[in-house]
């Protein structure tokens, strides 16, 4: 294990671990047996997800922060570790009614929460901005694009595409978001939502963002392009029909390519 500081190494002392391959983050995952230690750059997303734990612990089902250490450029976020099934495991795959439906009950319970005195806000036009300077700086991959964004048909560039989502900004619909909802961050036992993990982008934002990339990660674990395996029986419109709305493509649409600059 990499060196860490000392108070989060009195936390876990000598226990045996394993490294988490699941995830695009970029960050390094140390599992134990009842607790994560997440280290990455020391960045607005971590300290967002610091932050977010630390106002929704009672409140949500959501990880408890143990220990929290920003040092020499990296956050070391040390939490406790929810015990469940992640939405994309065999268990769940395999009922696409079932699945969805458990999806739109953790959708609605995020929409039922008071974000009056949230402390993070991640609306349309931050990450916009967000977005702005990552193309600026030249930080966007074009090579982990859905197929049609760019090239023949799509955008030339992530600078073209940025400019359209200047030109394109939805009207919000302002809920608590999770951010990144997608299958391996959802964790179930049974019929019940054990927690929501991994953070980084949770606050205030457009009900559809999350929509979105719940939709696009239902997509892409059903058609095999995560785990290798398809699946049978899914189709777009059980998601809607579990959450009782009409989807609403452009905004699907997106919230998608927006996604895409990150």
């Amino acid at each position: 294990m990499i060196q860490l500081p000392f108070k989060i190494r009195t936390k876990i002392q000598d226990q045996h671990f394993q490294l988490d391959s699941i995830g695009l983050s970029g960050s390094q995952v140390y599992l134990f047996q009842n607790q994560i230690l997440k280290v990455q750059e020391e960045n607005e997303e971590a300290r967002n997800e610091y932050r977010m734990m630390e106002w929704l612990k009672g409140r949500l089902p959501v990880p408890e922060v143990i220990a929290h250490v920003c040092e020499g450029g990296k956050s070391y976020l040390l939490m406790t570790r929810i015990e469940g099934s992640m939405a994309f495991q065999e268990e769940y795959m395999s009922n696409p009614y079932r699945l969805t439906g458990l999806l739109a009950e953790a959708l609605k319970l995020l929409w039922q929460f008071d974000i009056t005195e949230c402390p993070c806000e991640w609306g349309v036009d931050r990450k916009l901005a967000m977005a702005g300077y990552w193309v600026a700086h030249d930080m966007v991959s074009m090579e982990d694009a859905e197929p049609d964004t760019y090239g023949e048909g799509g955008f030339r560039s992530p600078g073209e595409l940025y400019q359209w989502l200047l030109e394109h900004k939805p009207q919000e619909d302002l809920v608590l978001t999770h951010g990144d909802f997608t299958l391996p961050n959802l964790l179930f036992q049974g019929e019940e939502l054990k927690g929501y993990i991994d953070l980084g982008k949770m606050g205030t934002g457009d009900r559809w963002q999350d929509i979105a990339l719940c939709y696009r990660s239902l997509v892409h674990n059903y058609d095999g392009k995560y785990g290798g395996k398809k699946y049978e029986g899914f189709s777009p419109k059980l998601l809607f029909e579990q959450l009782e709305m009409e989807p609403d493509w452009e905004k699907i649409k997106y919230y998608i390519l927006l996604d895409e600059l990150f």
